[in-house]
């Protein structure tokens, strides 16, 4: 019993020391904010350089620094989101036409711009040169573009694939010339479109080798998507959570429709 106790009582203080730290950690960022404003944010950004590689490519050291500064901004943003809230009912409160309502509305976009920018500021924070955090991102986003791109044309593929293989049996089954040569002609469009389908997939295995290198980096760390997932993660109240799954989801959908296609083609 003794012992019993003993363990939910250090788990007890296991767990106020975590919200104790939280609420110091969104102290600390709050302070920051304050104390550094976005427009002093920009001036410290643009005083870093970077020289990007020639060739494009990243490397892990990169994209985990990436997802370190993804991570931070996520705390920067919540709270930047609470403080827009706090001075958007207070601007509401007084009067947004009143002295005090048009100072909290100057407050409010102040907090706004704090979101768009948190993710430069936890690159600062962090000790991150913000150039080349901003290189690094514009890489993972490219990927993410390719491969949205790439998924959207398997999807086409798959069906037309799954289209023609319809029309084909129905002209096959067909009992009078009419509808024969109606499917024929069916069938002579789908053959175009399917020709079309296959010159863009091959345009995109030829893509840029510094995408495929990427990718392939970006994928070591999760989905190719997760860059595009993370830059509307800032915007949702659930830090991207349904975003991700929408994003999981879609991608689901886009392999049934590529097995189905294969499955026409035996």
């Amino acid at each position: 019993m003794r012992r019993t106790l003993v363990v939910v009582v250090s788990l007890s203080l296991a767990l106020a020391g975590c919200k104790a730290k939280e609420l110091l950690d969104k102290a600390d960022i709050s302070k920051d904010l304050q104390k550094v404003g976005t427009t002093d944010l920009m001036k410290q950004v643009a005083e870093d350089s970077y020289d990007a590689p020639t060739d494009g490519k990243l490397t892990e050291a990169q994209v985990r620094m990436y997802l370190k500064v993804r991570e931070h901004e996520k705390k920067i943003v919540a709270v930047a989101k609470q403080e827009a809230k706090q001075h958007a009912d207070k601007a509401k409160a007084s009067g947004e036409k009143s002295i005090a309502g048009m100072v909290a509305g100057f407050k409010t976009l102040g907090s706004v711009a704090d979101m768009l920018t948190a993710d430069l500021r936890a690159a600062k924070d962090l000790g991150y040169n913000t150039q080349e955090y901003q290189w690094v991102k514009q890489q993972l986003m490219e990927v993410s573009a390719a491969s949205m791109s790439e998924k959207m044309g398997v999807a086409i593929a798959g069906t037309i694939e799954t289209a023609y293989a319809q029309s084909k049996k129905a002209m096959d089954e067909a009992k009078d010339e009419t509808t024969k040569q109606m499917y024929a002609q069916m069938l002579a469009g789908y053959e175009g479109q399917r020709a079309q389908a296959k010159k863009e997939q091959a345009d995109q295995a030829a893509q840029n080798p510094a995408i495929a290198h990427n990718r392939q980096i970006a994928m070591k760390f999760g989905s190719d998507l997760n860059a595009f997932t993370d830059e509307w993660a800032k915007f949702s109240d659930d830090q991207g959570a349904q975003i991700k799954k929408d994003t999981k989801a879609w991608e689901q959908k886009i392999d049934q429709v590529a097995a189905e296609a294969k499955k026409n083609q035996q």
